[in-house]
């Protein structure tokens, strides 16, 4: 059960839409702020763009910045080793197992001209040549959508993206961790003072614990700068029905309750 503090403000459910797949990766959000964006940097990226992939289709006057050093050659001929040995284990291939495949040509395909993946660390101070901060990339920047999932590092960043959050139009977090965490999540929430929680999801991987915790929690954020934000009271249930899917199929979706 968590506190009123991450419960969304209220938003029309016709200004709310899903962009990427309706599985892990895809995120909602809301449609007005789609033509003010003018750069959607990724912090961890692994092998699914699919959400910024179909943020280009109504907005193709966006690029990507995207950050994750654990996306190089050896991850690449990794995955493919893995999905072969799939195919003479199980002697099939689903359409979805033959598209990840060749994902890798899809990934040299997209990340070209103005969309990039940098094979850097995000950190919270430049420890190597090889880490950025938030600081450093949206120095000079502004009209962000910024997508973080870096697997428990989140929390290491929170105070750069409180100190640059007025430019940023949209932010989608994943936290981790969530017992554990909860505290900072809401220390987090109170200081970014115009960023406003437009949505909640539970992210269903891991059962929840006797808490009614999830083990990582999805939130997305709106600034109410740019978009007008109603004082309506929300009574949406989370998930949302068609509008949220479980991370994981196989798993039942998590209901978000609030005391």
């Amino acid at each position: 059960m968590f506190s009123e503090k991450l419960k969304p403000v209220f938003t029309n459910k016709k200004n709310l839409m899903r962009l990427g797949p309706k599985r892990d990766g895809g995120y909602i959000i809301d449609r007005r702020i789609i033509d003010k964006i003018e750069l959607i940097v990724t912090c961890g990226l692994s092998d699914d763009w699919s959400f910024e992939k179909h943020f280009l289709k109504y907005n193709n006057k966006v690029y990507v910045h995207a950050y994750d050093h654990t996306v190089d050659s050896y991850f690449w001929v990794k995955r493919f080793f893995k999905d072969i040995f799939h195919f003479f284990l199980f002697r099939k291939l689903s359409f979805h197992k033959i598209k990840s495949i060749f994902r890798y040509f899809d990934y040299i395909h997209f990340f070209r001209g103005n969309n990039r993946h940098f094979k850097t660390k995000i950190s919270n101070k430049n420890i190597k040549c090889k880490s950025t901060t938030i600081n450093t990339i949206i120095k000079d920047k502004k009209n962000i959508l910024l997508k973080i999932d870096i697997e428990g590092s989140e929390y290491n960043i929170l105070n750069d993206i409180i100190k640059n959050h007025e430019k940023i139009i949209f932010l989608i977090i994943e936290f981790h961790s969530i017992k554990k965490n909860l505290t900072k999540i809401y220390k987090f929430v109170s200081q970014l003072n115009s960023l406003k929680i437009m949505h909640i999801h539970g992210n269903n991987i891991n059962k929840v614990d006797k808490n009614g915790y999830p083990y990582a929690l999805e939130l997305c954020f709106i600034n109410s700068k740019i978009v007008n934000i109603s004082k309506k009271k929300n009574f949406n249930h989370y998930p949302i029905i068609s509008l949220d899917y479980p991370n994981v199929r196989r798993n039942k979706d998590i209901e978000i309750i609030f005391n």
